[in-house]
């Protein structure tokens, strides 16, 4: 009889398939090789998911609830627009490090290595950031504090992107890389740097009209 699994096991065994997911993709990912990994056989590994693509979307689900605990967090308090903007760049900046392969997984997902669930995991991932962040820029025009010739589903998109781009700059080696070349060879250790003037970037996104902002006449 097949001895039950501990949550704590099952956790374990799940992270292990996302180091091996993020490093080599669906694909490519042996998961014969993640149970010898995870110190399980992979008859146990089939026993709880019933194929490989079964458990990769397991370990999409495990990180996702991760950093979906993490943008709530940030965006709990009822505080002006910038301030929970400062709060998600924090957030962003602590999770992409602590949880280097979570942000790995979600690069090679987007990278298309996964195209066959694209519709379904860009729903899981983005359903939830578009839906909180166009509300919250809603929210902040009807308050008159956010520029209000902003379609708030497009700025919820860019704002978006910049945190995604973000993400990967702090984790991806290539993108690491990319960092560097823009903004200094030690911009990693520049946290304080990059808060402010992704800050000064977003607020005069947010808050100067067309109309206010000088355009030259050649």
């Amino acid at each position: 009889m097949l001895k039950k699994l501990t949550e704590e096991k099952i956790a374990e065994i799940l992270e292990t398939g996302i180091v091996e997911f993020a490093r080599l993709g669906l694909d490519r990912a042996n998961t014969n090789e993640i149970a010898k990994k995870a110190g399980i056989s992979v008859g146990v590994l089939f026993k709880y998911w019933k194929d490989k693509e079964a458990f990769f979307l397991a370990c999409v689900d495990r990180s996702l609830a991760v950093l979906e605990s993490v943008l709530a967090e940030a965006l709990s308090r009822d505080e002006k627009i910038l301030v929970r903007a400062e709060r998600m760049i924090r957030a962003v900046q602590k999770t992409s490090r602590e949880h280097v392969n979570y942000i790995n997984l979600y690069n090679e997902i987007t990278a298309g290595a996964s195209k066959k669930y694209a519709h379904v995991l860009a729903e899981k991932i983005e359903g939830i950031t578009a839906k909180t962040y166009s509300a919250l820029i809603a929210g902040a025009q009807a308050e008159g504090i956010l520029r209000a010739d902003a379609d708030p589903r497009m700025f919820a998109f860019f704002f978006d992107n910049l945190l995604m781009m973000m993400q990967f700059s702090y984790s991806c080696e290539y993108y690491n890389e990319r960092f560097k070349i823009y903004c200094g060879e030690d911009v990693l250790e520049q946290d304080e740097r990059v808060v402010s003037q992704l800050l000064l970037f977003l607020e005069s996104a947010f808050t100067f009209t067309r109309a206010e902002v000088p355009h030259g006449k050649g």
